[in-house]
């Protein structure tokens, strides 16, 4: 980008269900659900044509995203505090109080994270809109997800273009 300023392309009020149960201080919070909203933000230089990116094009990616993980568990499979194993069309969770679950396989969206924090969604989903939209854009700088919770609690995460030495 021009030094001084660039372009931006931001969408919002995009939304998925799911249940999750986030660790912290070793230990875990009961499992609950949250009406998640999810917005992107695009950061780049103009094609030809003066686009960054097709808002239709943005909103059906994380669209997309958000209907592979609708109504399912969220499921941290590089939990450091849960104890995690899938067999035979399901997923066992043990917590570190000894409370088991078993959720089925198809209920479950299990996620290359840690945890199931707004903070790790928004990197996850962010990762997941660099894979199809800037890897095949050269022109991108940069691209921001943020995750609501719920109304007032959010997070975010901004995913780097970093050029080559």
């Amino acid at each position: 980008m021009p030094e001084g300023g660039g372009f931006q392309v931001r969408v919002e009020n995009i939304f998925f269900d799911a249940a999750h149960f986030a660790t912290y201080g070793g230990r875990c919070e009961p499992l609950h659900g949250h009406t998640y909203q999810v917005a992107a933000e695009v950061e780049g230089e103009l094609t030809e044509d003066s686009w960054v990116v097709d808002f239709t094009r943005l909103k059906g990616i994380l669209r997309q995203i958000c209907q592979e993980i609708d109504h399912r568990l969220l499921l941290q499979t590089n939990s450091r505090i849960l104890k995690i194993e899938s067999s035979a069309g399901s997923w066992q969770v043990e917590t570190p109080d000894g409370a088991t679950y078993s959720f089925p396989s198809s209920d479950v969206a299990e996620l290359p994270i840690d945890n199931t924090t707004a903070e790790r969604l928004a990197e996850w989903f962010s990762g997941r809109v660099w894979e199809v939209l800037a890897l095949r854009n050269s022109r991108i700088q940069s691209v921001s997800v943020e995750v609501w919770e719920g109304p007032g609690q959010r997070a975010a995460y901004k995913r780097l273009h970093l050029p080559l030495p």
